[in-house]
């Protein structure tokens, strides 16, 4: 996977996986030219973060290779995964022995120590069902878009148009491309900005458009013209809430002079702390109900009545 939609793909797996987990992408798998996507291993002390992180939590909570697939993935591929899981598990196996061996160095080497490693999971993600894989593994269905093979193989697979269009899978279905991916966006935007998926997905799809002026194949293309619909609609976002806050601020400007004008024409004095608290708001409206005030007021008391 080395187009700019693939490494968005990988990105937002690592990035959204990083926040429970040690994930890294392009991770070497030593006698063999293929390399997994993303790998990554659960944080214990995050259980409860990642419960909260819907489908894409499931499928992180045991350690897991993702191999996500811009096409629905067809038998001869998922086969090339699944020689990568099993040479992981091999180096997994390599390292554990040489750790033990580096603690333990004075015991016999003839019968090197073999110290349990856990079988990861494959994780396989398609837009569509390939009803091949599906047939060849024996795969059942757990719940709305996700598989599972034979249980010897610890293998998942996700296809993303059976998804349901849920909050729980949204970081999943950001993978995918059309209108599905439209809905995504869409979703997305509709979230509070304190939300974890848009700490995740929104520097991603801003870091992916910045580099959308280099020649895109034909396969990129669908991907890329969504975000850069997405990020057109972001920028406007982001510009008419930079409008707002500075047409807001002129306001309380103004609205803060006009309360001390007010107060000075009918002579009275206001204190420091008073004028400070005046021209530190800013909200409008706060400001005009203590102007509509000051025009009436005897005394300072009488437009802040709660200033200490």
């Amino acid at each position: 996977m080395h187009n700019r939609s693939d490494q968005f793909t990988k990105s937002l797996l690592r990035d959204g996986l990083s926040l429970v987990s040690a994930a890294e992408t392009e991770v070497e798998v030593l006698a063999a030219t293929q390399k997994i996507d993303v790998y990554s291993v659960p944080d214990p002390a995050r259980a409860s973060e990642r419960a909260a992180m819907g489908l894409l939590g499931e499928l992180s909570a045991e350690p897991s290779l993702f191999e996500p697939f811009h096409g629905t993935p067809s038998l001869r591929q998922v086969r090339q995964c699944l020689r990568k899981q099993l040479t992981w598990h091999h180096e997994l196996e390599r390292r554990a022995r040489s750790a033990a061996r580096s603690v333990a160095p004075d015991e016999d080497t003839d019968t090197p120590p073999q110290p349990a490693v856990a079988f990861p999971a494959l994780v396989v993600i398609g837009p569509g069902r390939p009803e091949t894989v599906l047939d060849a593994y024996r795969c059942e269905p757990v719940q709305a878009g996700v598989y599972h093979a034979v249980p010897g193989l610890m293998m998942r697979v996700v296809v993303l148009a059976e998804l349901p269009r849920t909050r729980t899978t949204l970081l999943l279905r950001l993978l995918g491309s059309g209108r599905r991916l439209r809905e995504a966006l869409t979703d997305l935007a509709a979230l509070p900005d304190d939300t974890w998926e848009k700490s995740v997905a929104t520097p991603l799809l801003v870091h992916f458009r910045h580099g959308i002026q280099e020649p895109t194949t034909d396969e990129e293309d669908d991907v890329s013209a969504e975000i850069r619909a997405w990020f057109k609609e972001y920028e406007q976002k982001l510009r008419a809430e930079e409008r707002k806050e500075g047409r807001d601020e002129g306001r309380a400007e103004e609205a803060a002079r006009a309360v001390l004008t007010a107060l000075r024409v009918r002579g009275i004095a206001v204190p420091d702390a008073a004028r400070g608290r005046i021209l530190a708001e800013k909200d409008p409206e706060i400001l005009e109900r203590w102007h509509e005030r000051a025009i009436v007021a005897a005394s300072i008391a009488d437009v802040l009545p709660d200033l200490s």
